[in-house]
């Protein structure tokens, strides 16, 4: 179970080293129980618990279970369900937090931890530091008339179907599309294709067999190859793929051509913007620069957050926007659900498709992705990139050669000693051109 990170987006805190072991998550559960119990606003606080369909999901719901108990918190289990199913119930039953078990689009070997508050969204960074400090405290045990309790919620695979399906108008229906959807093995594999078959499509299910090592093996939204084909081979109208949590999604077309975040976040938006006008959309550093322009020329401003999808909602309540996401294909559409959600995502680029008349190639057509060439230069850690004079001069080449036809994303890896150069342009040749005279910049 190597290791997996504390914080609310998988990749924040203190503990982001730490390796997941039944004790550390004990520990955790009861950290966080604590500071829940702690907070006053109820005099018995309840939490959700739900995983993915990872084996390792078993024994780490029994160590949270325990220490949520061990504090005097209540506990409700799920079991596998998609992480923004886990927001969405948390929020709907009034519970004071979620949790997810779950390594998203990670090999199964991998696990973590992710939590979410009673509005469904990010834990407030003052909790998120109470439970830091608390994990480091002795772990101890309420007296036992206080202890915790923990049942199953029998219905919650049935109340997110149909939170799915509130998400797509009333007026509308997928009559006549055959659909395939790859659940990659995941905690979508037994509500995605109940969803978009009770809306009226003929759906054809892969990556719906979870044996608690193969999510994510090959299937799902990291390995659109297996969707493309099995398109072709049904002669299917469009493909959906999942991740390992369901909270991010790519599309197939019939031609078996791939839509990723920024094509299907372009898609919902230059639609919507027919009907409602659309003030702006939140990208991050890597959304490509297509889009950006795309979207300008329709008069919908666009910013760029950090890449993560909590950077991306913090700008998103900010602006007071409502449509932003990733290249990778999470998407956020505040007006249907408090944070990313691939089953969600999908049914509104399929509301665009029914409202507009019009398929996902016709949809996107306006949309001309600038080709993108990223290449990665291993450096000695501490490396001061950004006051490398080479780099500089490089870039400043690059940036009078490039104009206003490109774009330059320099940047740090977060967790090894590499520097990304990323440049984007028009003309592929130039972007890669350049993008090597600054990667060799970075030797010299």
């Amino acid at each position: 179970m190597t290791r997996k990170y504390f914080g609310t987006d998988g990749v924040r805190g203190r503990v982001g080293v730490a390796p997941i072991t039944p004790d550390f998550v004990m520990r955790l559960g009861y950290a966080a129980g604590k500071v829940l119990a702690h907070d006053g606003i109820v005099q018995r606080p309840c939490v959700l618990i739900g995983k993915d369909t990872r084996i390792s999901g078993y024994l780490l719901e029994a160590a949270l279970v325990a220490g949520f108990v061990a504090a005097g918190v209540d506990v409700k289990l799920c079991g596998p369900m998609p992480t923004p199913a886990i927001a969405y119930l948390t929020r709907t039953l009034r519970l004071q937090a979620g949790v997810v078990i779950s390594a998203s689009h990670n090999p199964f070997e991998d696990n973590g931890i992710k939590f979410f508050s009673a509005q469904g969204d990010k834990l407030p960074d003052d909790i998120e530091e109470e439970i830091e400090f608390e994990i480091d405290q002795p772990m101890g045990c309420v007296a036992p008339e206080k202890l915790g309790k923990a049942q199953r919620i029998d219905d919650a695979q049935g109340r997110y179907i149909e939170f799915c399906k509130s998400t797509f108008p009333n007026d509308l229906d997928l009559r006549g599309l055959r659909i395939v959807v790859d659940a990659a093995h995941g905690a979508g594999y037994h509500i995605a294709p109940h969803v978009l078959h009770e809306l009226g499509a003929e759906v054809i299910s892969i990556g719906v067999s979870p044996n608690g090592m193969n999510i994510n093996d090959h299937v799902g939204a990291t390995a659109p190859a297996a969707l493309a084909q099995s398109v072709r081979e049904h002669h299917a109208d469009l493909g959906i793929a999942l991740d390992g949590d369901a909270d991010r999604l790519v599309i197939v077309d019939n031609d078996g051509v791939i839509y990723d975040g920024d094509q299907l976040l372009y898609a919902i938006a230059a639609t919507q913007h027919q009907f409602k006008p659309v003030d702006g959309v939140v990208g991050t550093l890597m959304s490509n620069l297509g889009l950006e322009k795309a979207l300008n020329k329709l008069g919908i401003a666009f910013a760029r957050a950090n890449v993560g999808d909590r950077y991306v909602l913090e700008q998103l309540k900010e602006r007071g926007w409502i449509y932003g996401g990733e290249s990778s294909g999470h998407i956020l559409c505040l007006d249907q659900h408090s944070t990313g959600d691939g089953l969600v995502s999908s049914l509104q680029v399929l509301t665009a498709m029914r409202r507009a008349g019009k398929s996902l190639k016709n949809l996107v057509a306006p949309l001309k992705m600038y080709p993108q060439t990223m290449i990665n230069v291993r450096v000695n850690k501490g490396f001061d990139w950004k006051n490398h004079a080479p780099l500089q001069a490089a870039q400043d080449a690059a940036t009078k050669a490039l104009g206003d036809a490109g774009r330059i994303l320099i940047r740090a890896s977060g967790t090894e000693p590499l520097i990304r150069v990323m440049v984007e342009a028009e003309n592929a040749a130039l972007a890669a051109q350049q993008a090597q005279l600054m990667a060799d910049s970075l030797k010299s």
